[in-house]
């Protein structure tokens, strides 16, 4: 019987989380994410009509003691081989990344629909005359926390990757990661050699490695 009930709670939870967004649904985030990231996140990329055509990660730099800057690491690449290598029993680890991607450009169906209409008509209002457009539509309440965790999750993670790369052998004393979304070519252009990806980089803010500790 417990476990039924903890079943049940589980795919309810689950299933919230996927509802349109809503009062409820802002002021209950901090418990349905404390639950379902990163581990159990729902979202239905893999799926028609919008199937995944990017490849996503991060990589970081480091601040050391001394205040010198390290060279950009490579975050997602080692583990993205390391699942790779591991078909029958991959390692859920990338999903610390890939979890806090989405959360970064996540946002509720209407109000994407509503910044695209917006960013679109303030296109057009750029090429008029006067130039002038409206304001975008600002976050919410619930993504600016749902991006400040994401923010803080990714800098946690870079910072657990990066132990060692200070010359001094001692741990960074800061680190920013730097997302890159590379949109790969349509399917339809698969055997097309002239066909090229674009590539759009997101600098988070640094992050104190005691904040994150």
């Amino acid at each position: 019987m417990a476990g039924a009930a903890l079943l049940g709670a589980h795919f309810f939870i689950a299933a919230f989380s996927q509802a349109p967004l809503s009062p409820a649904k802002i002021q209950l985030h901090a418990v349905i994410s404390g639950y379902l990231d990163p581990y159990f996140t729902q979202n239905w990329s893999l799926f028609a009509p919008e199937p995944v055509k990017n490849d996503e990660g991060i990589v970081a730099r480091a601040k050391c003691a001394d205040g010198s800057v390290t060279d950009y690491y490579d975050v997602t690449g080692p583990l993205i081989k390391e699942t790779q290598d591991d078909r029958f029993f991959p390692s859920r680890v990338p999903r610390l990344v890939s979890t806090g991607i989405r959360q970064l450009n996540d946002s509720d169906d209407l109000l994407l629909r509503l910044r695209q209409k917006q960013e679109s008509k303030n296109t057009e209002d750029s090429k008029a005359k006067d130039g002038k457009g409206k304001r975008d539509i600002p976050l919410t309440p619930f993504e600016e926390r749902q991006h400040e965790d994401a923010e803080r999750s990714l800098s946690r993670f870079a910072l657990t990757k990066m132990g060692n790369v200070c010359p001094d052998g001692t741990g960074p004393t800061a680190v920013q990661a730097r997302m890159y979304v590379k949109t790969l070519p349509p399917w339809s252009q698969r055997n097309n050699s002239k066909a090229k990806s674009s590539l759009d980089l997101y600098d988070l803010p640094w992050k104190k490695a005691v904040e994150l500790q």
